[in-house]
């Protein structure tokens, strides 16, 4: 058999291979997933992508494959760790912050004004792939960015760096950067002026550098003698794909609960009415991840959060001994029971840190109403991925749950009834994503298949 493309998503445990074939046709098709153990840790990452492959095979007639392209979305090898350094909490950090979640980046430090020893101890503390240095709007403030810069430089860390912060700082950052040797990339300023955000060329550099640095991460070095095109952080091709399918669709969430953490992506520009009441802009395309909230490795959190008790009598099982041999894919009903329980949970709790809220201010001139965060009031579609929403037994019944948890109306979701919701059925849109970076046409048709977008319009 003779595919297009291969599409893997290397994942810290698993690695999922899927195939593609009639690219650039009017009809694209999805042929087979296969999957492995992830091998990085056994200092090859080739062994489970060939494992993989050997998986997809035997589900079809065919004894073997080949293909023209192989294309990938990562979060092994640690995935792509990054610190954010910036002048403001609330403005330039907040905005640099949302730029590499975005890109699918795992935060590991965030500093806010001039650093000092301490924020350095944490620096070197938390080992990050990838340093994003912002601050201070265009011909704004400039001090703190090149204070930062050359306090990075001093440590003889050669992580590289990227700038994104004051435009007049580039010569004097890029000269700094260059004297120590760090390498140096620079994005548009992601806080150009006040009240605007500017994330999107940030992402595509962060993903530029990704493609470098997992090609050289440990268990990873042999990467490219069988993927020969993109590689993205996994997080940032799901946010990639969310975008393509915002533009057909309108506005939505996409959420993935898996083992060790809950996403949430959502593109929405939000009401006008509530636009109107921020008190700082959000980007358009926004991730959160929640590291506490997981199926497998933070299933304790999850069971804490909601209280053993609680659970005994919601599901009838004994919660305690249903944990001792808990298992990351269950088995048995009562592991099934309490695994769907942890989901709901994980979603609703996922969704509402993503979402901003209203507050009421009370002034001299009386009670004023504003709002803070994420507006999801203006989504219509709620999608599904990942394991746990496409492949648990009431996967549907839980993800209508959560489309419609909003109890308050000082919480900026959508309205009880208002969303609809859909389900990556093939459980694709990390490839997907990856894929659209070069075939943006086809990547659209095989996730409108995937969400069976044809049968719910008809």
């Amino acid at each position: 058999m003779h595919v297009n493309v291969l599409v893997a998503e290397i994942g810290s445990t698993t690695t999922i291979v899927n195939a593609f074939d009639g690219l650039g046709s009017a009809s694209p098709r999805f042929i087979a997933q296969g999957k492995a153990p992830t091998t990085v840790l056994d200092g090859d990452v080739r062994i489970g992508l060939r494992n993989a492959v050997d998986d997809l095979l035997s589900h079809t007639d065919e004894k073997t494959l080949t293909y023209d392209r192989m294309l990938a979305s990562g979060s092994a090898a640690g995935g792509l760790r990054m610190t954010v350094h910036g002048l403001v909490r609330d403005m330039t950090v907040r905005a640099a912050e949302a730029a590499a979640l975005g890109a699918g980046a795992i935060i590991v430090q965030t500093t806010a004004g001039k650093m000092n020893e301490f924020d350095l101890e944490d620096l070197d503390a938390a080992r990050p792939n990838l340093i994003l240095l912002a601050g201070g709007t265009d011909y704004g403030e400039r001090e703190t960015a090149v204070y930062n810069m050359r306090m990075i430089a001093e440590t003889g860390r050669k992580t590289p760096v990227i700038y994104c912060g004051n435009i007049q700082n580039r010569t004097i950052v890029s000269r700094i950067a260059q004297e120590h040797g760090i390498p140096l990339s620079i994005a548009d300023n992601v806080y150009p002026r006040l009240d605007e955000l500017n994330v999107e060329s940030v992402r595509r550099v962060i993903h530029a550098m990704f493609e470098k640095h997992i090609t050289n991460a440990p268990g990873m070095e042999h990467i490219r003698d069988m993927v020969n095109g993109s590689i993205l952080p996994t997080p940032g091709s799901v946010m990639l794909a969310s975008q393509l399918l915002y533009d057909e669709i309108g506005d939505l969430a996409v959420i993935d609960i898996g083992g060790a953490t809950t996403d949430v992506h959502s593109v929405t520009d939000g009401s006008p009415d509530i636009v109107s009441m921020m008190t700082s802009p959000e980007p358009k395309a926004k991730r959160t991840v929640e590291g506490d909230l997981g199926l497998y490795i933070n299933a304790h959190n999850l069971v804490d959060r909601i209280g053993t008790e609680t659970l005994d009598k919601e599901l009838g099982i004994d919660t305690k001994a249903v944990m001792q041999a808990y298992l990351p894919i269950p088995e048995t009903e009562r592991q099934f029971r309490l695994t769907e329980r942890l989901c709901l949970e994980a979603g609703l709790v996922a969704l509402d840190r993503h979402a901003g809220k209203l507050r009421h201010l009370y002034t001299p001139q009386g009670r004023r109403t504003i709002a803070e965060g994420k507006d999801l009031t203006a989504i219509r579609w709620i999608v599904g991925t990942g394991g746990a929403l496409t492949r648990l037994p009431h996967h549907v019944s839980i993800l209508r749950t959560i489309a419609d948890c909003n109890k308050s109306r000082m919480q900026l979701l959508p309205s009880p009834g208002t969303v609809n919701i859909l389900f990556d059925n093939d459980y694709i849109m990390a490839s997907i994503g990856v894929l659209s970076k070069e075939d943006p046409e086809s990547a659209l048709r095989l996730l409108k298949e995937s969400i069976r977008w044809n049968e719910i319009r008809s």
